[in-house]
């Protein structure tokens, strides 16, 4: 399997204006962004299923403490969803993929885990190879 460039996967939160460099902008939100409407969201897909489990969600609750073991916990959820992880990478592959996320904290949120996923970055214990 080819690496994906990381210069193809970005992250941008939902509430920041679409940009026409943005290329594929899917959702990776299970719950859709408060106050804003879909037209001002120009989201292409929402991928609900790939997003953290609502325990997951409510356990990590955004605190910077439990950062390093959410990317951990959300890195193997997300290797249970490998349709929407092939979908995700043939996107990548093929143009520009922003991956749009509501939470504040732009630097520890579902989305920036995701692509690390993507990119290879996030292991799984032993039996995970970067």
């Amino acid at each position: 399997m080819t690496r994906l460039a990381a210069k193809n996967i970005s992250v941008k939160r939902a509430y920041e204006a679409p940009a026409k460099g943005d290329g594929t902008r899917i959702l990776v939100d299970r719950l859709w962004p408060r106050g804003l409407s879909k037209a001002d969201a120009a989201i292409d897909h929402w991928l609900k299923d790939i997003a953290p489990s609502t325990d997951l969600r409510k356990w990590f609750a955004h605190d910077p403490a439990r950062w390093e073991e959410f990317r951990q916990r959300y890195a193997d959820e997300i290797r249970g969803h490998p349709e929407q992880l092939d979908e995700l990478r043939a996107c990548a592959r093929s143009g520009r993929l922003t991956l749009v996320f509501a939470a504040h904290d732009e630097s520890r949120n579902n989305a920036v885990v995701l692509r690390d996923v993507l990119l290879g970055h996030v292991g799984s214990g032993p039996a995970h190879s970067a």
